[in-house]
Order: structure tokens, then sequence, then C-alpha cells
């Protein structure tokens, strides 16, 4: 039986220029025959989507409705205007002073979102022009897809304006917005659930496959040892977090301060400590493609990615919040580094990511897999939406605990809420091993 050329399939199914539900249902049928043979390829799957994208047509701009035309060009005229008014007025206020002396009274949590939600509403005008402006010029495609762009902005605006305002009619006006966006965009890309649905059955064809194969999770030929895809990185993150915090508690039990336990949990809620999660991420990126070289290489690659990173965020945690959660000034090398990492615990990170690579990571891949493949995205997607938040929560709650540590007054909205929440007190009993010096931060 001769080989299935997907591509090939593909290229004539969409010959029309259009993509409808038979057409997936013919190149769906192809992929599941071809994959009997040998299963498609990561390549092969983005090369497959990469043609029907394309090859679609969508709809010219004389041939939209009069009312879509008409929107158009209001659209352009209205970016245009928001640009204008929008530089017209920030202008005087930078000139004099009067901005910088109102960033001066926030936090740089609250200074942060109010720049992200600026930034994000001036990108919108700019995305809406373009829009409008292709449009016009009958790319229908390249404006869907600028719409789709302009969806994310928009979900970041609310999720600002959420945080300095709460639920009002701004909020409103912004859910308004991205209604309409979604339904422009399926509207001037008919094929997009189409496109949409191909993608997943594709997708849920290579895990079905790979899962009665006992290959799930690892890479293609020749690409390394395990696929680099979301899933596995955000459960190597995850396994990193637990794992490296247990570890870090046994070590200070044992070594530091025999019997005496200290939380050593890097984030607001959970046993997680994200730099060990980040580390595991970066040292399976690594040597993903190297994981049977000999143990030395493997374990000197660790050390300088283990002890790199853990500067980078000693740096970073004292310059954005005044906070030290380790000082190695005392031990060997630990003072050329200003106490942000020495030899000593680089080497632990060393071996550390040796034994994850060389032992460990085949074992969790498997405990990975026991995830049932029908449910894993879904899974994943809710947990690294908790995650995400726990992150975010916890980089502000720092943020408004060092501000109050500088004498800073809480302001309604954010800070406030910090305050009543997450005040000193349970700060620091949460982050016991951290301390806050305002005075090292850039607030100072």
């Amino acid at each position: 039986m001769a080989e299935i050329d997907i591509l090939e399939v593909t290229r004539n199914a969409v010959s029309d220029g259009l993509l409808d539900e038979q057409d997936v249902e013919t190149i769906l049928l192809a992929a599941r025959e071809r994959s009997e043979e040998q299963p498609l390829t990561t390549k092969e799957r983005s090369e497959i989507m990469m043609i029907v994208r394309n090859r679609t047509k969508g709809l010219a701009f004389d041939k939209l409705p009069m009312p879509l035309r008409v929107f158009s060009i209001l659209l352009i005229a209205g970016s245009i205007l928001s640009i204008v008014a929008a530089v017209m007025a920030l202008l005087p206020l930078i000139n004099s002073g009067w901005l910088q002396e109102q960033l001066g009274k926030i936090t740089i949590t609250t200074a942060v979102v109010i720049i992200l939600a600026s930034v994000c509403a001036f990108a919108s005008s700019v995305i809406s022009f373009l829009v409008g402006y292709r449009l016009i010029k009958g790319r229908r495609g390249a404006a869907s897809a600028l719409i789709n762009v302009n969806i994310g902005v928009t979900v970041i605006s609310l999720i600002c304006e959420f945080m300095l305002y709460g639920i009002g009619w701004v909020l409103l006006f912004n859910f308004v917005t991205l209604a309409v966006q979604i339904a422009l965009s399926a509207y001037l890309n008919p094929s997009l659930t189409n496109e949409n649905n191909l993608n997943a059955g594709l997708r849920k064809l290579d895990t079905e496959v790979h899962a009665k194969q006992g290959t799930l999770g690892l890479a293609d030929p020749g690409e390394g040892y395990i696929r680099l895809d979301f899933f596995n990185l955000f459960w190597i993150f995850m396994v990193g977090c637990v794992v490296g915090l247990f570890v870090e508690i046994i070590f200070h039990m044992v070594v530091v301060e025999p019997g005496v336990y200290q939380d050593r949990a890097g984030l607001l809620w959970g046993p997680f400590s994200p730099i060990y999660g980040i580390g595991g991420v970066l040292m399976t990126m690594a040597l993903n493609r190297f994981k049977d070289r000999n143990i030395i290489f493997i374990f000197i690659v660790c050390t300088i990615i283990g002890g790199a990173f853990e500067y980078f965020v000693s740096w970073f945690m004292e310059v954005s919040f005044g906070a030290t959660a380790w000082d190695y000034s005392n031990e060997f090398l630990g003072d050329i580094f200003g106490g942000r990492t020495c030899l000593l615990f680089a080497s632990m990170f060393g071996f550390l990511g040796t034994v994850w690579i060389k032992l460990l990571l085949p074992i969790f891949l498997k405990l990975f897999n026991a995830i049932p493949w029908k449910w894993r995205y879904s899974v994943t997607a809710v947990c690294a939406t908790l995650m995400l938040i726990n992150c975010v929560m916890t980089l502000q709650a720092l943020d408004n605990w060092g501000a109050r540590r500088a004498g800073h007054v809480p302001q309604p909205g954010i800070e406030q809420f910090y305050a009543e929440h997450f005040n000193d007190e349970y700060m620091q009993n949460r982050f016991q091993s951290m301390t806050i010096d305002p005075n090292k931060s850039v607030r100072a």
C-alpha cells in the first residue's frame, strides 16, 4: 500500500479556495489512514494548516454588505482620531511633569496596570485602523487575523480595567466590543470554524495515535527526547515547583537548622517554588537533544543554568520589591556574585538537573501521560490558568508589601485589596525566608 501524501490530499481539498465540513472530513480521514502507516509529525500538521490558511479565500470588499463597507471607513477614521487625541492629551501631561508626579504616588503594580491598559488602548486603535484598511483592500484573511489579535488585546484591557475600577460601564463597553470583534471575525472568515475543527481534529488524532503506541509526549525522530510543547513544559514546571520545594524544606531541616521547619514556598497558594519549576523547564529545553550525553556534560550545563537563573531571580526580587530570600555571601565564591549564588548551590542545581534529565524525566513523562488523553488539554488549560493567577497575584502582593513597608498609604482599588487580604502579617508568615528592604528596590 502506497504511503498517503497527506499534503497533496489537503491541496486538492482546498483547490476551490474554500474549506467546508466535507473537506475537513476528507483531510482527517486521510490523516487517520496515513497514521496507521506512520504517525504525522508536528511539522506535517503545521504544513497542513499552512496550506489551508494560504489557499482559502474570503469575501472581497465590493462583495461585503454596504453597512460593513461603511463600518470599515468609520473604523479607519475613528482609529485616526483616537490616536491623535491620545497623543495630544498625553504630551502636555508628560512635558508638565504631572504624569511623573502621579506615578510617584502609586505602587509599581498599579503603575504597570495603568501603563498596560494605556498601551492596550493605543494598540487597539492602531490594529483597528489596519483592520479597516485591509478590508478596503479586500484582504479579508489579513483583516480577520488582525481582529483575532485585537481580541487578545481587548481581553488584556478588560482584565486591567477590572483590576483598576472593578465592574462598571467601561467594563461593559469592552465586553460589547469583544463580542462585536468575535462576530466580525467569524463573518469575515467563513472557513474559520472549519479551520479550527480541522486543527483540533489533527491534534486529537495525533494524541490518540501516540497514546495507543505508547509514544505520547515523545519528540518526533531527530527532534530530541520529548516534545517541547506547552503540555509537557507546563507539567515539568509543576513537578519542579513541588519537588524542588520539598527538597529545599528537607535540606533546611536537616542541614541549615536541624529539626526546624520553615515554609519555603514561593507563591501565595500551594506547595510551589517557581524558581525550581522554571529551572526544570530551562534545563529540559537546553538538554532535550543531549539527554544521552555523558553525565559530566549534563552536570556542567545544569550547574551553569541553575546558577545563572538563581542570580537573575535574586537580582529581580531585590530590584523590583527590595526582597531578599537568600544570601550566600559567606559561602565559597558567594561574595564574587554578591551573595546571589555560589558554587555550592549552583552545583546542587547541577546535581538535581542531572538526576532530572537522566533518571526522573522518563518516569514523570509516564506520570503526565496518566492524564486521560481525551482530557489532557482541558485539564492542563484549567491548571495553567490557576497557576498564572497565582503567579501574577504573588508578584502584586510582593509589590504592595514592599510599598507598605516603604510607608506608602494604600489607595482604593488594587492596593486596598492587597492591604486587606494579604497584609504584612500574612506575607511574613507565608514567605518566612524573605525579608523586605524598600531601600534596595527601584521605588527607593
